[in-house]
């Protein structure tokens, strides 16, 4: 009796994740990439809120995240910009740690009771906040993103 061999391990994963997600993890790395370049510009003072390179630079990447996910009729739009989000807010958070020195001339301090505590761990204890606020924003992005893109596919179906 032989049997057939099925995909790989890895493969069989992959696949799935495809078929729920609608698209494969590079595309979906692709399209959090495009939120970089505001990020960069922000954070080496080359692009300034109230601007409109700046508006564009949010806007633009959004819209191509809903035009892709919609085009393609992505099985679950909100569950494919919600990682797609997430994947943005991870890379939000590496760009801000990477760029930290660059961003501020002074470092941030905390104040009040923990305003005592030294530099070193002021700076770690911000860090690690910056972190947390980096993965939200990307999830929270995502999510918005992923609500829009959802109400665009019912109303085109």
């Amino acid at each position: 009796m032989t049997s057939v061999p099925g995909p790989a391990p890895g493969r069989r994963e992959a696949g799935q994740q495809r078929r729920t997600l609608g698209l494969p993890f590079t595309a979906l790395c692709g399209l959090a990439l495009l939120g970089l370049p505001r990020v960069i510009l922000h954070d080496l003072d080359l692009v300034h809120e109230g601007t409109l390179v700046n508006l564009l630079l949010v806007v633009v990447p959004l819209v191509v995240w809903i035009s892709v996910v919609v085009a393609r009729r992505v099985p679950n739009p909100f569950l494919t910009l919600l990682v797609v989000g997430l994947l943005y807010g991870v890379l939000l958070a590496l760009t801000h740690q990477l760029l930290w020195g660059a961003a501020f001339e002074e470092p941030p301090a905390l104040g009040g009771n923990l305003s005592d505590l030294a530099p070193g761990n002021q700076t770690m204890i911000i860090r690690i906040f910056a972190t947390i606020s980096s993965l939200f924003t990307g999830a929270i992005v995502g999510a918005v993103s992923g609500l829009i893109a959802w109400a665009l596919s019912r109303h085109r179906s």
